[in-house]
């Protein structure tokens, strides 16, 4: 298992923007997906980057708002978050696959971050 370091969140006004990390030694290759979980629901995905990062998926609440791009050079994975939305509040956490095929539901991931907190308010 990988240590996923998140970092990058915060309070932003809606209409705001943020730029989330995921650092870890050894994540280049490495599928990510990307995480929001909200008090009493289950995480869900949102995006996912394959290992060379080619392969992206997007859930439909974030497509045309949210771009996941990753630096294999420097072992991280980022989440450009645009145009939020009060919604969008909550912990976004990282996760990494030893495989290279990147999913949006949580199983596929044995390596999870702490979660950065991402509060959309005015």
């Amino acid at each position: 298992q990988l240590q996923l370091v998140e970092s990058g969140g915060g309070l932003v006004q809606p209409g705001g923007s943020l730029r989330l990390s995921c650092a870890a030694l050894g994540l280049g290759g490495r599928a990510v997906g990307w995480f929001h979980q909200v008090p009493g629901k289950q995480r869900e995905g949102i995006s996912c980057i394959g290992g060379t990062g080619t392969m992206i998926h997007y859930a439909d609440s974030v497509k045309g708002r949210f771009t996941v791009s990753r630096d294999n050079t420097k072992n991280t994975v980022e989440l450009q978050v645009n145009d939020l939305k009060p919604e969008d509040t909550g912990v976004y956490y990282c996760a990494a696959r030893s495989g290279s095929v990147c999913y949006l539901t949580s199983p596929f991931y044995d390596s999870w971050g702490q979660g950065t907190q991402v509060t959309v308010s005015s």
